[in-house]
């Protein structure tokens, strides 16, 4: 990954600062699984308190996920994580409880090695979005990390920034990160619920 040694490093050092053992957080989008796999450490530690919750549309995202969370995890760790083979947009329907997760993590595009044809879109990502916002509790995050160098990518950067930037300033802080010397790096948006 071009933007591992800031973006990837940066988001670990921010869920390691809101992230405790016993939470509920969710990977909005598991593509391989490796956000996944970081949150599940973070969130069920040893005794395996917590709970999270994946989703992905395509069923060889949920496939290399759970591949890669049977190796990482213990048997009793992987059992406190659900798989959803939805798309993001369905996060109100699997998650009722609301004020309750700590982080909603995004990674917007398509799946690494997958086909590139299959992306997330603006319309089910700024819906998911809408529902994270009423699933995250006081002091949890949403992080978005959002490609720009694919076909419809832009627009799709473009429709969370919107997003983001509408969110009421009293209850949200909203961020933005970009790498200025490399125009075509992912855009990185982090909302913090007050």
């Amino acid at each position: 990954m071009l933007f591992a040694p800031t973006f990837y490093i940066l988001i670990q050092m921010i869920w390691r600062q809101v992230i405790s053992v016993g939470d509920t957080v969710v990977d909005a989008t598991c593509g391989n699984g490796h956000d996944t796999a970081i949150l599940a450490k973070l969130a069920l530690g040893e005794n395996n308190e917590g709970v999270v919750h994946g989703f992905d549309l395509q069923s060889s995202a949920i496939e290399k996920t759970s591949s890669l969370l049977d190796k990482e995890l213990s048997t009793n760790q992987r059992k406190r994580v659900y798989l959803h083979h939805t798309c993001h947009s369905k996060l109100g329907q699997v998650i009722k409880e609301k004020n309750f997760v700590s982080v909603v993590a995004f990674n917007l595009g398509y799946l690494p090695g997958g086909e590139k044809g299959i992306t997330t879109a603006s319309n089910t990502t700024v819906e998911a979005l809408m529902c994270a916002t009423s699933l995250v509790k006081h002091g949890g995050i949403i992080t978005l990390v959002s490609y720009i160098g694919h076909p419809g990518g832009r627009d799709e950067y473009e429709a969370v920034r919107d997003f983001a930037t509408r969110l009421a300033s009293d209850k949200w802080i909203c961020s933005h990160w970009e790498l200025l010397n490399r125009p075509l790096c992912p855009r990185l948006l982090v909302l913090l619920k007050k």
